[in-house]
């Protein structure tokens, strides 16, 4: 037996995109780890990945095309080629179009497990010339990305690599021991040079356990927060007004939305002290260099974007930009900018679009109606809002349903169509990470398992077949790849870099303010811009940095959070978790439940309910529970997950999902004892 070790990346949702080394022995994946080609990977790699192979050679894995037999859902399928496979779902789509027109067609599929191989390109270019309706994918970093381009442009944050240099870091809303592991020994570095540690979350992450000082925040409430300190900063001299006037526009326009949010206002709604609020802002406005780390946990609430967007404005009013190490790190990816329009090759048209987190009404209620979904790269039945709306337009006999995934998922069950697809290991693919300045060329590892194709092939051959492919349209891999690497602002080491080491790893140079700058029309940080203000206005009637009141009631008063774990990566690799769910709930609302740890639960509100055991721990607020993101039907013992309680409300900019909207009530299951 002979075993080689060869180099590749991992392009799943994280910031870090690690790059890997892959022992293959006898062409069988025996083994993943961590290497050094990007800086911040520093050989370690997180337990999902490293277990990959049972993901890979699993059970669950969709090894050949099928074609529905049972009713819908039974999951009952029989194996067929994929020449009858693709010949079928042509057909369809082609009678959809023409008796409908394309508009009746919706792609469903969300990128954030995929780079612009398998996400955004030949997909793009079928789907734009079939006409079908334009899917919003704003169910994640929606409203962040819109804040932070309306504020500073295209312009990178710090590297977390920087963050040694820091003598406060601020995690906002972002828990590296479960998104982002390899930010963990850069916090142990920084703090055994000196550096303090805040951390603002509802739940006591790991990471609070051990800081300086944790604010446990009221969910959706971080805009009050935020606002208020900035309030403290101005009110007490510690705004740099030199700093603002040289490099911001809207500072007044900020500074009186900040003024209603005195400390008292704040603290009685963010659920917080007074005292509490005062310290953070006033270890905030002493040390420097300071960096906030904004992660993703505070935008999935109806103030979303105005959250961000008054967070990612400390660093600027407190005048934390110029040391190294000082400022914010939101997305990353800016590092490298990429245009996948020539490789589209298919300019964008007129059509309707339908918001990704209201897949459930619209498969319900949408006119004209829908009739042909196509899901890829994603598992809408476990991460869309309103779970049981999604389930019953999945069941609609009338809708011609295609999922194209790599095992099978709670989605899967209801296609009439199954396509088995490649993963990371048996395809291309060129990505970027959103955390760490890393842009990877992937190539395949193993051989598919199966009849498993890549995305990539599989839609040039849809083009073929449905008759929409030209004479000029660019399909080969390794031609997108140099195609869109091109597209980058790459010089001549960089370019040479990527290809001999598949991996271009940018480590920190720049300070912001100093050496990179904003990268907006002017230049200049834009406080309140007008294009943020009239979205908050048009999407939620309200202006940039509002807050909207909690929509908690009597009968509903409790706020469910759903985060990541250390174990899924959103819904991917559900099938090998075994564990069933637990939602945590604060020993305070427990006893007033009569609820122990072990019991069954039901939690519950308009939208649905959600039967499984409790966990009563300190490590949450009163008044929050917590419910992992990513479980499937199998992990409860009804078949519904946290979504099933998350309305179909928007984030007040980007029309995002607003996950951590969702108000329920929780009681003990009582069994009836037998008789």
């Amino acid at each position: 037996m002979s075993t080689r070790q060869v180099p590749t990346a991992c392009p799943l949702d994280c910031p870090d995109a690690c790059t890997l080394t892959a022992s293959v022995e006898d062409g069988r994946l025996t083994r993943l780890d961590g290497d050094s080609r990007n800086g911040l990977t520093a050989g370690i790699v997180c337990g999902k990945v490293r277990r990959f192979d049972r993901h890979l050679y699993g059970a669950e894995r969709i090894a050949s095309p099928a074609i529905r037999t049972g009713a819908k859902g039974a999951g009952e399928f029989r194996d067929v080629s994929w020449d009858e496979a693709l010949q079928h779902v042509s057909a369809r789509m082609l009678e959809v179009r023409d008796r409908s027109g394309g508009e009746a067609i919706l792609p469903f599929s969300y990128g954030g497990s995929n780079g612009a191989l398998t996400e955004g390109t030949l997909d793009t270019r079928w789907f734009r010339r079939l006409g079908a309706s334009h899917l919003e994918r704003t169910i994640c970093a929606a409203a962040t990305s819109r804040a932070q381009d309306g504020l500073y442009g295209m312009m990178p944050g710090v590297d977390v690599r920087d963050y040694v240099h820091a003598s406060l870091i601020v995690l906002w809303g972002f828990n590296p021991s479960a998104s982002g592991i390899h930010l963990v020994p850069v916090l142990k570095a920084a703090r055994a040079a000196g550096a303090q540690i805040v951390v603002v979350d509802p739940r006591r992450i790991s990471q609070a356990k051990s800081a300086d000082q944790h604010l446990a925040v009221r969910p959706g409430t971080d805009v009050v927060l935020a606002l208020a300190v900035a309030r403290w900063l101005f009110e007490h001299g510690h705004a740099d007004e030199a700093f603002l006037a040289d490099h911001a526009t809207g500072v007044d326009a900020f500074r009186a939305r900040a003024q209603r949010w005195t400390l008292e206002r704040a603290a009685e709604v963010c659920e917080l002290s007074v005292a509490e609020i005062e310290t953070f802002a006033r270890r905030f406005a002493e040390a420097s260099p300071a960096v906030i780390r904004c992660g993703w946990g505070l935008e999935r609430n109806r103030n979303g974007g105005s959250a961000v967007a008054s967070v990612l404005a400390l660093p600027a009013i407190a005048g934390k930009f110029g040391p190294r190490g000082g400022g914010f790190t939101m997305s990353q990816s800016r590092t490298f900018r990429w245009n996948l329009g020539p490789v589209v090759a298919e300019p964008e048209p007129e059509v309707r679009s339908i918001n990704m987190n209201r897949l459930g009404p619209a498969l319900l209620e949408q006119t004209p109606p829908i009739e042909a979904l196509f899901v890829y790269n994603a598992n809408p039945l476990a991460t869309v809002p309103d779970q049981a709306a999604v389930r019953r337009g999945l069941a609609r006999e009338d809708l011609f349903t295609v999922v194209f995934d790599q095992v099978h998922t709670d989605t899967a069950k209801w296609a009439d169509v199954l396509l088995p697809a490649t993963t990371f290991l048996e395809h291309h693919d060129l990505t970027r990470g959103y955390g760490a300045t890393v842009l990877n060329r992937i190539r395949p590892v193993v051989s598919a398992v199966g009849l498993a194709r890549p995305n990539y092939a599989v839609f040039a051959e849809l083009l073929e077949r449905t008759g929409l492919a030209r004479e000029t349209d660019v399909t080969d891999p390794d031609a997108i790849a140099v195609a869109i690497a091109s597209s980058v602002a790459l010089g001549p080491e960089d370019g040479a870099a990527l290809v001999e080491h598949s991996t271009l790893d940018r480590p920190p140079s720049a300070a912001l303010f100093r050496d990179r700058f904003a990268e907006t029309d002017d230049g200049k940080i834009h406080l309140c811009p007008a294009a943020l203000d009239a979205e908050c206005q048009a999407t939620a009637g309200v202006p940039l940095y509002s807050y909207q009141p909690d929509p908690g009631s009597e009968d509903y008063p409790l706020a469910l959070l759903s985060p990541a774990t250390a174990k899924l990566t959103n819904s991917t690799f559900g099938q090998l978790r075994s564990a069933p769910a637990k939602v945590q709930i604060h020993p305070r609302d427990a006893e007033t439940r009569d609820i122990r740890s072990g019991d069954a639960v039901v939690v519950f509100n308009t939208l649905g309910t959600v039967e499984c055991d409790a966990e009563v721990t300190e490590d949450l607020t009163p008044g929050v529970l917590c419910l992992d993101k990513g479980l499937w039907e199998r992990h409860t013992r009804n078949g519904n997950t946290s979504n099933a309680l998350c309305p179909t409300t928007l984030t007040d900019l980007g029309r995002g999902a607003t996950f951590n909207d969702a108000r329920v009530q929780v009681e003990r299951i009582v069994t009836p004892k037998p008789r």
